[in-house]
């Protein structure tokens, strides 16, 4: 009587592992699935470069957010996705310590929309060069010059000595109040770090 519960212990024990064979492949087969996903985040460009596409200077205001799409200047994975060279990259430019730093939040290509994060280095802002320039400098000087004659007039006769130091004085005016700007030059590159 022992004997033959033996067999059946042995086949009900061969059935069980054969039954769970299947569930045992597929426990195994998930890590394989991560590590696809692992191969596509790695597979993703790091770094790629962007353009502003347009044929003018842009002046941008440090302390503002400022809407703008670039153009993707190469090919580059992003977000899983190869994107061609022209796909559009949709972000802001965002007040940083500086200046302004480039946020991009993902592409449009083929009328699709991939959501990314990256982010450029710090764009730094200047003196705004539209009122430092020689004909802003020449201005100034002009104006300071002319409010010399006034007061040299009010005070007495106008001398060079009043009409050159309200040269100076408008020029030093002029240089001192200009306001602060981050130029972007025409199609300018721009490289972004893509932060996952």
């Amino acid at each position: 009587m022992l004997t033959l519960h033996r067999p059946f212990a042995l086949l009900s024990l061969s059935l069980g592992v054969l039954i769970a064979s299947p569930a045992i492949a597929q426990t195994q087969r998930v890590p394989e699935l991560f590590q696809q996903g692992s191969e596509a985040a790695a597979n993703d460009s790091a770094e790629f470069t962007a353009s502003t596409n347009t044929s003018e200077t842009l002046y941008l205001a440090p302390n503002q957010v400022v809407e703008y799409s670039l153009r993707l200047s190469a090919p580059a994975t992003l977000g899983g996705r190869r994107l061609e060279a022209g796909s559009v990259i949709r972000g802001q430019f965002e007040p940083v310590s500086g200046g302004l730093r480039y946020v991009a939040t993902g592409a449009e290509s083929s009328d699709r929309i991939y959501t990314f994060t990256a982010a450029s280095d710090t764009l730094h802002d200047v003196k705004d060069p539209r009122e430092t320039s020689t004909g802003a400098i020449l201005g100034d000087a002009a104006i300071g010059a002319a409010g010399g004659v006034v007061l040299g007039e009010v005070f007495g006769n106008a001398d060079a000595v009043e009409i050159i130091g309200g040269a100076a004085a408008g020029v030093i005016v002029g240089n001192v109040t200009a306001q602060r700007v981050v130029v972007l030059e025409p199609n300018q590159v721009l490289t972004l770090v893509t932060q996952f």
